[in-house]
C-alpha cells in the first residue's frame, strides 16, 4: 500500500466518478455562481464482531489526503517527490463504504461492500439502516446511507481487501481504541462520515458490549477462585 512512485497531476478527462460545473442562481435578486461535483451516492457501514468486541475497519490510500500534504510550491512540479511526500502521508481509517453505481437496493450494495471490503458475508436482514446524511454539501451534497451490522468470527467467508485493483486493509479496533480516537486532538485522517459513525456506536451501542465484557471476566474470576 505504501509503495508509492512515479507521481504527478494533470487534467482532469471525461470521468464517470466526478462531473465538476458551475450552478448559476439568482438569490434575493443577486446573480451568483457555485462550482459543484457530481458525485455517485454511497452506502457506509459500521462493522463490529462480536465474537471478539471489535470494530472492523478499513484502511487504504486516499490521494485527496495525499494530495493536501503536498505543498503548493511542490504541486507545481513536473512529478511529486515520494521519499519527501511518503504514501503514508495519504494513508486513512475508515468505515467499509462504496460508492452506489448499480442497479440494486442500497441494502444489496451494502452487504456487498461488506463482503468485498471486510470478507463478512452478512444477510440482509442482518443489515441495519440507520440514517442518511448529505456528505460534501460544499462541492457536491451526495446521498450517503448508513448501516450497522453486527458479525461474528463464523461469518467471515473471504480474505477481504477489495476488488478489481482495490488496496485496501482491514483493521480492527477495540471499543478503548476508538474512544481514543474520537478523543485525539487530531489531524485525524478519517472522514467526518467514519468519526460520526462512531459516535453514534459509542453512543448507542458500546455499553452493551463493554457490560457483557465486564459479566465474562467475572466469571472467568469466579472460575479461577
Amino acid at each position: 500500500m505504501e509503495d508509492l512512485k512515479d507521481v504527478y497531476i494533470s487534467p482532469l478527462p471525461d470521468s464517470p466518478y466526478v462531473k465538476p460545473f458551475r450552478f448559476n442562481y439568482t438569490q434575493n435578486g443577486k446573480e451568483k455562481t457555485w462550482d459543484l461535483l457530481e458525485v455517485h451516492d454511497s452506502v457506509a457501514i459500521i462493522v463490529f464482531n462480536i465474537t471478539r468486541r471489535v470494530m472492523v475497519f478499513v484502511k487504504q490510500f486516499r490521494p485527496a489526503i495525499y494530495y493536501n500534504c503536498i505543498s503548493p510550491e511542490d504541486r507545481k512540479k513536473s512529478t511529486i517527490d515520494s521519499t519527501k511526500y511518503p504514501a503514508s502521508l495519504g494513508i486513512a481509517l475508515e468505515m467499509c463504504a462504496g460508492i452506489i453505481d448499480k442497479d440494486k437496493s442500497v441494502e444489496h450494495i451494502a452487504q456487498e461492500e461488506v463482503l468485498e471490503e471486510c470478507g463478512y458475508n452478512v444477510p440482509l436482514e442482518g443489515l441495519h439502516r440507520i440514517t442518511s446524511y448529505r456528505s460534501g454539501v460544499g462541492v457536491q451534497g451526495a446521498l450517503q446511507t448508513f448501516f450497522y451490522c453486527e458479525v461474528t468470527d463464523d461469518m467471515k467467508t473471504e480474505q477481504g481487501g477489495g476488488v478489481d485493483d482495490e488496496l485496501i486493509e482491514v483493521v480492527e479496533k477495540t471499543i478503548p481504541e476508538i474512544e481514543e480516537m474520537v478523543n485525539s486532538p487530531g489531524p485525524i485522517a478519517s472522514p467526518p462520515s467514519c468519526l460520526f459513525a462512531l459516535m453514534w456506536f459509542l453512543h448507542y451501542k458500546a455499553d452493551k458490549f463493554r457490560k457483557t465484557y465486564e459479566r465474562y471476566c467475572a466469571q472467568c474470576k469466579k472460575l479461577e477462585e
